[in-house]
């Protein structure tokens, strides 16, 4: 889009905010007497696509999430309003529509900030109190605007000390200090201030009325200073206004400002301390929580935390967060001691809706990984290993880019082209490479890929003009190739590319994200914007922005949930380039971002449903702490132990399979006679494969007693990697069901449609294996983990087999009225409507990924068996079964903690 239709569209949304819709004459009409009273010149064309874009956003919608409320709660705001007058609100809320976010997230926005507010303490109220909650959001969907919201309306209604605890590199707090310059501030807090106020360095919402302004005790380029601060006590003594500080989550920084704190309250300045004070932890799982375990010890930053907010007689601390799995839910060992947290969030706990733009890891990893198709943004690596390796040491010499990093890059330039093509030449466009923990390394990939662009943009400086002679450039034709292949139906016409390629990539670089370097700046762009290659390592992984972010190479061997997700920067707003994303990683990582969508998908439905049940946080605290995949969390936040460690789990409404198996041959062969011996019982009990029920080309047999199951359990040879699937705590729990529950029993035998050739009768019946890719590098271990989707070895849906088909039907429908823009059905959905547990039998033919050798792999000959259950909702929910967690497997099977720091301090 040109200045002027920017500029423009900026106009027409602001004029459009507080109307009623209007039909598509009547936006057209108004664009065309805005844009001649403007004088902004737009042609036809240009007024229809400005048009179409308004169209497009009034599309866009987001949900007001769910609540989860403390019994104590009194609300406040409502009566409160008559006298707030809502300055720093309304200023922002002309910042967000100027900058073109949909009107329906605004509003959104407006009432999910009234949510959080009112669950504040009233400022107003001359009564010590203190206030804890948290607010669940996705990660890269905007928690960072929605805080900015919050503190508008908290210094509106009267709060006067704000801090926010942004992330633990310097990096991203300066970038929260400018998203908090421009939303709240008013001003750019890097540039020293001139005398004169009229010429302070006006910005974002200051350019609306740069009026009452706030203090801001931190800047840009610097973080907390005691003496800095110290020479605006005049100012901060008289509370006209909101004092405001962004700090690092760093122990020397927090104990300067409780060191400072404490000084002025020493000296009598009481008035400070009576203030009442909110206190904002962004990325609240990390570094913020409880993760030692001596009976009084805590970690430093948790411990400070709590200091900082012991100081103040009225004070609240509202934690933001996207991956709750590893937040303070977790850590520590007893259920009390949890609820005891300081930081617990004992008063709320807000889950906040994605808008239906958002592209994140439900649509990534659930909906763009469809069973029958291929990947729609998803990519695999599988030619690293010779090159870069993903465990390497920190002396790792690099000396060239596997081919899968430059066709990547190759990719990205191609859609830098398109999107410039496309009227988006003033947006910014960036690449991430995120493969190694080591800046030594990432220094040395940022060098090789610095020489291959140099390479590619030498080759279409000189060649590109050519016409289609340009063609014989082996480069020109590499750019030519993965067009072809990615991207000619989002545009057809490569002529028109390779006209357009030198002016869209001559200006790319390669830059480097880290501790020790920052390359990345998105200010100073003129009026095209930046197309940046971004390598980086832990810096890139929790918090940072990457403008325009487009095409992501991705090699990491952390498993862990919250340093996994936060890795995902390639989450987040896409418009208009959707299309054109993608993501390369390993077919392990892939697996286990689709397992943990999944997972968090269920957390947040799980949020709704104790919504409409009234429950608290205490409540929504255990259930977390009852998933399944806890058990993962656990580990890791013990991992230092090396020992066994004890977990209690829930299984009621759960569903646990074995995605890893033993392969040693004896085992293998153990597990394969007693799927037969299980066939068998099913047989003699009169269910055989010509009298059962179908599901799809699966076998489904229902009435089955729990004896014939319990001693298939009983039996099966766990491999220790398997943690979910131990089968004494899961006999242990089917032994305690009442017997109504988990007397009869379904069972589900997966076949395949019958194709060309036998099927396998190993097991006494003819079934049709199923084909799942397994991980290599694992048989060297004694066991294999079957994966390709979602680190699962059933196919999405197979929870529906013996669901009562009207149920079913029910079930379907409210989750599609729920969620309007959902293109499947998730599992869960069929198993909280279940009237009987679900067995289903597993004989899965493995296979190395695709494009990996596998004439070295010594993987079975003959299908292995697995299997997984469905747990329908118990009427004793609350009761759990006690795993125990071998940590040293545990670290085997997921790596060593991604921290920042590497052991020769060569890390970030």
């Amino acid at each position: 889009m040109t200045p002027a239709q920017t500029n423009l569209l900026g106009v027409v949304e602001s004029a459009l905010f507080d109307q009623p819709r209007k039909t598509e004459s009547e936006l057209r009409t108004l664009i065309i007497s805005l844009n001649l009273a403007l004088q902004a010149g737009l042609s036809s064309e240009e007024v229809e696509q400005t048009a179409r874009i308004i169209e497009e956003k009034e599309g866009i919608k987001a949900g007001l999430g769910a609540i989860v409320d403390s019994p104590d709660f009194v609300p406040w705001l409502d009566d409160a309003k008559a006298g707030i007058d809502p300055f720093y609100w309304t200023r922002y809320r002309k910042l967000l529509v100027q900058q073109g976010l949909p009107k329906d997230v605004v509003i959104s926005l407006d009432k999910v900030t009234d949510t959080i507010l009112s669950r504040l303490g009233n400022p107003n109220l001359l009564q010590q109190w203190d206030r804890r909650g948290m607010v669940v959001g996705h990660v890269q969907s905007g928690k960072t605007a929605n805080y900015n919201g919050l503190i508008c309306k908290a210094a509106d209604a009267g709060y006067r000390l704000i801090i926010v605890i942004a992330g633990i590199h310097n990096n991203l707090r300066n970038q929260t200090q400018g998203r908090i310059d421009e939303g709240f501030i008013g001003r750019d807090t890097g540039r020293q201030q001139p005398r004169n106020t009229a010429e302070r360095h006006v910005i974002g919402v200051g350019k609306f009325d740069p009026g009452r302004t706030p203090v801001s005790l931190t800047n840009t380029l610097r973080d907390f200073n005691k003496g800095i601060a110290s020479t605006n006590t005049s100012e901060i003594d008289s509370y006209k206004v909101p004092v405001i500080l962004v700090i690092k989550k760093n122990p020397n920084t927090l104990k300067n400002l409780l060191d400072w704190l404490r000084d002025n309250s020493a000296r009598g300045d009481k008035e400070m301390i009576d203030q009442p004070m909110l206190l904002i932890d962004d990325e609240a799982d990390n570094a913020s929580i409880n993760t030692k375990y001596g009976k009084k010890a805590v970690t430093t930053i948790n411990g400070q935390i709590r200091d900082l907010l012991g100081l103040f007689h009225r004070s609240c601390y509202v934690g933001y967060t996207a991956t709750p799995f590893a937040n303070i839910f977790i850590d520590p060992d007893q259920d009390d001691e949890m609820f005891a947290e300081d930081l617990f969030p004992r008063d709320f706990i807000i889950g906040l809706d994605a808008p239906t733009n958002y592209f994140g890891g439900s649509k990534v990893f659930i909906e763009g990984l469809p069973d029958d198709a291929e990947p729609v943004w998803l990519r695999q690596i599988t030619d690293n290993e010779d090159v870069l390796p993903i465990k390497h040491m920190i002396d790792f010499q690099i000396d060239g880019l596997p081919e899968s990093m430059i066709r990547a890059l190759r990719l990205f330039l191609v859609a830098r082209t398109i999107r410039d093509l496309r009227g988006q030449s003033r947006s910014h466009c960036s690449m991430l490479v995120n493969a190694s923990r080591f800046t030594r390394v990432q220094t040395q990939m940022r060098n090789r890929l610095h020489e291959t662009l140099e390479r590619i943009q030498n080759s279409v400086r000189i060649n590109a003009a050519l016409g289609t002679g340009a063609l014989e450039d082996p480069e020109i034709r590499a750019l030519h190739d993965v067009w072809f292949e990615e991207y000619s139906e989002a545009w057809d016409d490569w002529e028109a590319i390779q006209s357009a390629l030198l002016d869209s990539i001559a200006s790319a670089k390669v830059v480097e994200v880290n501790s020790k370097a920052n390359g990345l700046d998105y200010s100073g762009a003129g009026d095209r914007g930046q197309t940046v290659i971004a390598v980086g390592g832990f810096s890139l992984s929790r918090g940072l922005t990457l403008e325009g972010l487009t095409v992501t190479w991705f090699l990491r061997n952390t498993m862990m949930y919250d340093t996994l997700m936060q890795m995902g920067r390639w989450f987040g707003y896409r418009g208009g380039y959707e299309d054109l994303c993608r993501i390369w990683m390993p077919l392990e990582a892939i697996d286990w971002y689709a397992f943990i969508a999944d997972a968090t998908e269920e957390l947040h439905q799980e949020l709704k449903t104790m919504e409409k049940a009234k429950a608290t946080p205490r409540m929504f605290g255990l259930a977390v702490r009852s998933h399944p995949s806890s058990l993962l969390i656990t580990a890791k936040n013990k991992m230092g132990s090396s020992k066994k460690v004890t977990t209690l789990v829930g299984l009621s409404n759960a569903f646990v399979e074995t995605a890893k198996v033993s392969v040693k041959p004896t085992e293998l062969a153990a597990n394969r006679e007693l799927a037969k011996s299980l066939l068998s019982a099913l047989s003699e009990q009169g269910h055989n494969p010509d009298n059962c029920e179908r599901f799809g080309a699966s076998y489904l047999i229902t009435g089955v007693p729990v004896g014939t199951i319990d001693e298939f359990l009983a039996g099966w040879r766990n491999t220790d990697e398997s943690v979910t699937t131990e089968t004494a705590p899961i006999r242990k729990y089917i032994e305690t069901r009442p017997n109504s529950e988990a007397a009869i029993w379904d069972v589900l035998v997966v076949s395949l449609k019958p194709v060309e050739g036998s099927a396998n009768a190993q097991l006494g019946w003819k079934i049709w294996p199923a084909r799942r890719y397994v991980d290599l590098g694992d048989l060297k271990h004694g066991y294999m983990s079957f994966s390709g989707k979602r680190m699962r070895v059933s196919s999405r849906g197979v929870e529906k087999a013996g669901v009562d088909p009207v149920k079913a039907a029910e079930a379907e429908q409210r989750h599609l009225l729920e969620n309007p823009d959902s293109k499947n059905v998730p599992d869960h959905v069929y198993r909280e409507v279940r009237d009987r547990p679900l067995f289903i039998l597993h004989l899965v033919r493995s296979t190395p990924p695709e494009g990996v050798d596998d004439k070295h792999a010594a993987l079975p000959a003959d299908p292995v068996i697995a299997w997984s259950i469905s747990f329908p909702k118990s009427s004793r929910p609350g009761e759990r079964v006690e795993y125990v967690v071998n940590t040293q497997k545990m670290r085997e099977l997921f790596g060593e903690p991604d921290d920042d720091e590497d052991a020769e301090g060569d890390g970030e």
